[in-house]
């Protein structure tokens, strides 16, 4: 990890306002995680129910964080953007396992009546990882598009949970061209190419087009 990954980290926490953000992020799925074994059946409690609902929930604050990140760069001449998004990617990894530990915590904790509640508990692991990646890939590409933070962040939201709706006629496509979607069916035991094509849309896509949108703007001036 470079110098100049280590500092996105260090400004990931370097305001009051952006470690209250981080640990509501974190805060929201630890709580799903303790509230979630109480609310279902006991034969519904399993590794894979918990897993989802816990990253899905994790998922919906942490593109804020990347967001902030790529709009500082909009102050930083000469920044470079590829740092800023490995360092948005790491803390993206991250979120996924404090899920990952939260849910298996919870799990262990719940005595759960399901037959096998463990079931395919490595896959379920990796997807919850990979919805966070989608999910800051598309925080970084919006912060980077959009010159306001507070529109960036509520960005997020409206426009991936809109395009789901809209595609309601067309529900097989979801996977395909929306993250909340992809992330469905990774959790529901398959999707690994469906993410992948939703990653390129909105995760590479949103960031390539964002970058080139500020490259002017990071170039010093002589």
């Amino acid at each position: 990890m470079n110098e100049t990954i280590t500092g996105t980290l260090r400004r990931a926490a370097g305001t009051r306002g952006r470690r209250i953000l981080l640990g509501v992020t974190a805060g929201i799925g630890l709580l799903a995680a303790v509230a979630l074994p109480g609310a279902l059946p006991s034969g519904q409690v399993t590794f894979a129910e918990l897993s989802e609902q816990v990253q899905l929930l994790i998922s919906v604050p942490l593109p804020f964080v990347g967001v902030l990140l790529a709009h500082d760069l909009r102050r930083t001449p000469g920044a470079r953007v590829l740092p800023t998004l490995a360092g948005a990617a790491v803390i993206a990894v991250v979120a996924g396992l404090l899920g990952v530990l939260f849910s298996v915590a919870a799990l262990a904790a719940s005595g759960s009546g399901a037959p096998d509640p463990w079931a395919h508990a490595g896959r379920i692991a990796v997807a919850g990882v990979l919805a966070q990646v989608l999910a800051q890939s598309v925080g970084t590409g919006l912060g980077l598009l959009i010159a306001r933070p507070v529109w960036g962040c509520l960005a997020t939201i409206v426009l991936p949970l809109g395009t789901y709706t809209v595609l309601a006629p067309l529900a097989a496509a979801r996977p395909w061209l929306t993250p909340y979607g992809a992330a469905q069916e990774l959790f529901a035991g398959g999707g690994w190419a469906s993410w992948a094509a939703a990653a390129l849309l909105w995760g590479a896509l949103l960031n390539v087009i964002g970058a080139a949108r500020l490259q002017p703007q990071l170039t010093p001036r002589p």
